[in-house]
């Protein structure tokens, strides 16, 4: 069998998004970028990143990548992801380049999973056949009512983890007049919602996507204690390790990050600093299962908690069940919703969790028809965030 690779194509696309629940209706648009990697015997692999400028990824792709590793093989994924550190981060930048890293590691994955006839949760370890699942609900774009409206809905399915925003982007917005305290004030009220909507017996995660300064994470968790939070998901911006480790310190507060973190040395920093108690490598950004798995084995070693941040499960949903260490993915409703045009035969959520397939690599197809349609309409500025 002839494993070359032979063709490499990235497709830069912007997914509208529209969902209802409860009678709430969020409308956005997310970024993300597909890839097909093609062997010299036809064999097809597709790999995936989200969360970025996909006209940048892309032609990152298709103009450096795809000329660096056209004849290769493409089984030797441990040489690949070597060899895309030197061409794209050879001093151990982070950014755009971690996200094509990914696109492409997923896709040989895919491709070794239809040579051995083996999903790639299964190649890692197999050890569970199912995961479970943390659902994203607590959008901004939705008002106190209408939140707490979506988490009584999910609560009556049988939903008793929850995660929700806060800070909404808190910083950025400050330069253009926005309060913050006010933005803090609203939050408060937002998390007390949530909380008497889904009860005391169920967890509640907030996540700030970085949007926070210190003392505004510390005044926030302080304020948010009597309210239970199970962890408060990227408080501070940059995920500065030094200022993590003390807002646990201080206010006592479970802490997690990583899901958009690049480099196994921000991991190895993250965790060195004790600056989290839940570690996030999300495959579709950190490296692709090649580095999410490097990842989990530092969580291991170190007795820290894996779990996947930054939404889109069914590519994560392989790390958490091959590997033993592996935790909570994440049911984003936005991002599982942006899923469903491109793929074909995801698997489907059996209440919390997430049942594993057993077709060979990532389980689901690409829909190519339909990534080469979304990828003929004009992409809408800036970037959609998970």
């Amino acid at each position: 069998m002839n494993t070359t690779i032979a063709e490499v194509v990235a497709y830069p696309l912007n997914i509208p998004v529209e969902f209802s629940l409860a009678g709430a209706t969020a409308k956005t648009g997310l970024s993300c970028v597909v890839v097909q990697v093609t062997t010299a015997d036809g064999i097809v692999g597709h790999g995936f990143t989200a969360i970025t400028e996909e006209e940048i990824v892309a032609e990152a792709i298709n103009s450096v990548v795809a000329p660096n590793v056209i004849g290769l093989n493409a089984l030797d994924r441990e040489r690949i992801s070597e060899e895309l550190y030197w061409l794209l981060t050879p001093r151990g930048q982070t950014g755009y380049a971690s996200h094509a890293v990914s696109c492409i590691d997923l896709a040989l994955w895919d491709i070794l999973g239809k040579v051995t006839q083996q999903p790639c949760w299964q190649l890692l370890g197999g050890a569970r056949r199912e995961v479970p699942l943390y659902v994203t609900f607590g959008f901004g774009a939705f008002d106190r009512d209408q939140l707490g409206d979506v988490a009584r809905h999910l609560r009556a399915d049988g939903i008793s983890r929850f995660k929700m925003v806060v800070g909404h982007h808190g910083l950025h917005k400050r330069i253009r007049g926005a309060d913050l305290r006010s933005i803090l004030e609203e939050d408060i009220q937002r998390v007390r919602v949530a909380r008497e909507a889904i009860g005391d017996d169920s967890d509640l995660f907030i996540d700030a996507n970085c949007s926070l300064d210190p003392s505004s994470a510390r005044w926030l968790a302080e304020r948010l204690a009597e309210y239970n939070i199970t962890f408060f998901e990227e408080p501070v911006r940059d995920n500065d390790p030094a200022q993590m480790a003390e807002l646990r310190r201080a206010t006592g507060v479970r802490v997690a990050a990583g899901q958009n973190e690049g480099q196994l040395w921000r991991f190895q920093s993250l965790l060195d600093a004790g600056a989290v108690d839940v570690i996030q490598p999300n495959v579709v950004i950190c490296g692709g299962l090649t580095a999410g798995s490097k990842v989990a084995a530092l969580a291991e070693a170190r007795n820290v908690t894996l779990a996947n941040g930054g939404a889109f499960p069914y590519h994560n949903m392989h790390l958490h069940a091959g590997f033993a260490h592996g935790g909570l993915v994440e049911w984003h409703l936005v991002a599982v919703e942006m899923s469903k045009p491109i793929f074909k035969g995801l698997p489907e959520a059996k209440g919390q969790t997430l049942p594993l397939p057993d077709k060979p690599g990532l389980g689901f197809e690409l829909d190519l028809d339909a990534v080469k349609e979304l990828a003929k309409r004009p992409l809408s500025a800036g970037t959609g965030k998970a």
